[in-house]
């Protein structure tokens, strides 16, 4: 299946590849071992790589994949004779995510903005816990217990990114029957809208609802995803079952931009996609 989003990252299914958790762990160890070396403490190295204490501390436990930016960064403020980087040649496997996806997601971690449409499920970045885990147990065939969790870790560590990253500018495009499909239930519904609401209020999010009723939709070709990179280039991702495609295409991209730029008019308002998330709150 795709990462329980429909258009928003892959994760592995039956055939999956994991990445085992000691590569990771052993990266983080490398990193923390030059940071010593240099005498930085976690807060003083975070700002110089150019993420946060959070972020830094995850890598360097094994819990969350380097970032390319971060692995060249570290490797450059540390001294670290290549070493960092060599280590990191050996993670280019992720837990928990498709082969389709990894090449995006490792985008997606530093990108600059990024906008997703979506029409079938609710975005990766945008999920519960409880949310994702009702997707990964309805997937078929079957995922084990050891799947779900190995999906879930992958799932819950993107969602930090719009927290973990203020500066980068995320803009959601949502269709109303995503959430009226109450999928894990009422419980599980009331607390995905509640979510949705609190993230939409970061300054660097934006939510807006597709109404059912909409006469003129420039989305009707399917889900889609724009993200600029932290030196201005512009990509676009697509996504199927079991599939997906990187666009590098400028004109494919300028085309999808263009489509996007008319969904943002076509959908609710920012003020007025809050209003019907609380009333479908309350309905839920």
């Amino acid at each position: 299946m795709t990462d329980g989003t429909g258009g928003t990252g892959g994760t592995t299914g039956g055939d999956g590849e994991p990445e085992p958790s000691d590569t990771l762990k052993a990266f983080g160890e490398v990193v923390k071992v030059f940071r010593k070396r240099a005498r930085l403490t976690q807060e003083e190295f975070a700002p110089r790589v150019r993420y946060s204490v959070p972020t830094v501390a995850s890598i360097e436990q094994g819990r969350r994949f380097p970032p390319p930016a971060f692995v060249d960064r570290a490797e450059d403020v540390l001294d670290a004779f290549g070493v960092i980087r060599a280590a990191a040649k050996h993670l280019s496997r992720r837990r928990g995510l498709a082969k389709w996806f990894r090449h995006w997601a490792q985008l997606e971690a530093d990108a600059a903005s990024l906008y997703t449409y979506e029409c079938r499920l609710i975005p990766g970045l945008l999920q519960t816990e409880a949310y994702a885990r009702a997707l990964f147990m309805n997937q078929l065939p079957p995922l084990g217990d050891e799947q779900i969790e190995a999906q879930l870790v992958a799932r819950v560590e993107r969602m930090a990114l719009l927290t973990e990253r203020p500066n980068t500018a995320y803009s959601f495009i949502l269709e109303e029957h995503l959430f009226l499909r109450r999928s894990g239930g009422a419980g599980v519904t009331r607390g995905l809208i509640d979510h949705a609401i609190g993230l939409a209020r970061l300054r660097n999010v934006e939510v807006q609802i597709m109404p059912q009723v909409q006469e003129n939709h420039a989305g009707l070709d399917g889900p889609m995803q724009l993200l600029e990179t932290p030196d201005h280039k512009w990509f676009a991702y697509g996504e199927g079952q079991e599939s997906g495609h990187l666009h590098t295409d400028p004109a494919v991209v300028s085309m999808l931009q263009m489509r996007y730029a008319r969904m943002r008019s076509q959908a609710l308002s920012l003020e007025d996609s809050m209003s019907l998330l609380e009333r479908m709150r309350g309905a839920a």
